[in-house]
């Protein structure tokens, strides 16, 4: 057993139990439906995405931590020393801030530069989410991304959007999917190495992408922190989609008409609206980075993610 000072927060196990049951419970909310689905070998467009472009297991999503700083009381907290990171301490169990990997470490570093810097600039809410045509512009119906679902407009319509909206994309991992003819269309060619050049707070995708930041940084970042982000992720993934170019009225989603300039305002108003809830959950973020990296062995290196 260690002698390491006690962490500062102490739950019984009773208190933590329960949050365990309450973390869980929410994200079932997500998570059983897209397992039935994925039993049962359907895809569903929208909300697929958040367990297939996001690479975090829904058993993982479920699976609630403390964080650091928190020492688990009581005979069950043992069951956390099967995990990584974990070590028996003086009344308990915690998390090991010692056990922090180079790895993470870079990734904390990567994450913190990236998220402060998004922060110290202003909403840009004049992209309109054009990324999500720019994917499809002058493709072949079998290599349109989402090919099961029709095209509001039709190939030649939304066509005509991209071709008459100026796009300003800043955000590489929109970017890369953009069909060959629309890459030159972008106002921004983002790169990898430019990313934290770009990403700004008005950034759907920036937005979404908190989420995984938050499992990136493994147990190191409390579970409710995580299911905050992913919820808030769900939600932005959400209006992506219905303002994209596809019909989704099927699947019960109406769509933001960003082709109509009332389309395109009712985009912005809602693009400002995530801009102002996902504020508080980066700066937890940042403050967590923070946390692991003053005084880490590893706080010499500088890689990106």
């Amino acid at each position: 057993m260690s002698s390491a000072t006690v962490p500062a927060t102490v739950l019984e196990q009773a208190e933590w139990q329960a949050r365990e049951r309450a973390h869980r419970d929410r994200m079932r909310r997500w998570t059983v439906p897209h397992q039935r689905r994925r039993a049962g070998g359907i895809k569903h467009p929208v909300l697929d995405f958040l367990f297939t472009y996001y690479s975090h297991r829904p058993s993982h999503l479920e699976r609630w931590q403390p964080g650091p700083g928190v020492l688990l009381t009581g005979p069950d907290a043992r069951r956390f020393l099967d995990r990584p990171g974990y070590r028996e301490v003086s009344g308990g169990v915690a998390l090991d801030r010692s056990a922090l990997t180079e790895r993470t470490a870079s990734t904390a570093r990567f994450v913190c530069s990236l998220l402060e810097a998004t922060a110290a600039r202003a909403p840009r809410l004049s992209c309109f989410g054009l990324h999500e045509w720019a994917m499809v512009y002058r493709q072949p119906a079998d290599q349109v991304r989402h090919a099961q679902l029709p095209l509001r407009l039709g190939s030649a319509g939304t066509d005509e959007v991209v071709e008459s909206l100026d796009i300003r994309c800043g955000h590489y991992d929109a970017f890369r999917f953009f069909s060959t003819p629309a890459r030159p269309r972008n106002a921004l060619q983002p790169t990898r190495a430019t990313q934290i050049d770009l990403e700004q707070p008005g950034c759907l995708h920036a937005n979404m992408d908190l989420f995984k930041w938050a499992y990136k940084l493994g147990p190191f970042v409390p579970a409710e922190l995580l299911g905050d982000c992913f919820e808030l992720a769900a939600e932005i993934r959400i209006l992506d989609m219905r303002a994209s170019p596809y019909d989704l009225s099927d699947l019960g989603y109406e769509a933001v008409r960003i082709e109509t300039a009332e389309g395109r305002a009712e985009y912005a108003r809602a693009q400002a609206e995530f801009a102002r809830q996902v504020t508080p959950l980066r700066e937890r973020l940042i403050a967590h980075c923070h946390e692991l990296l003053v005084g880490n062995k590893h706080d010499h290196k500088s890689d990106g993610d």
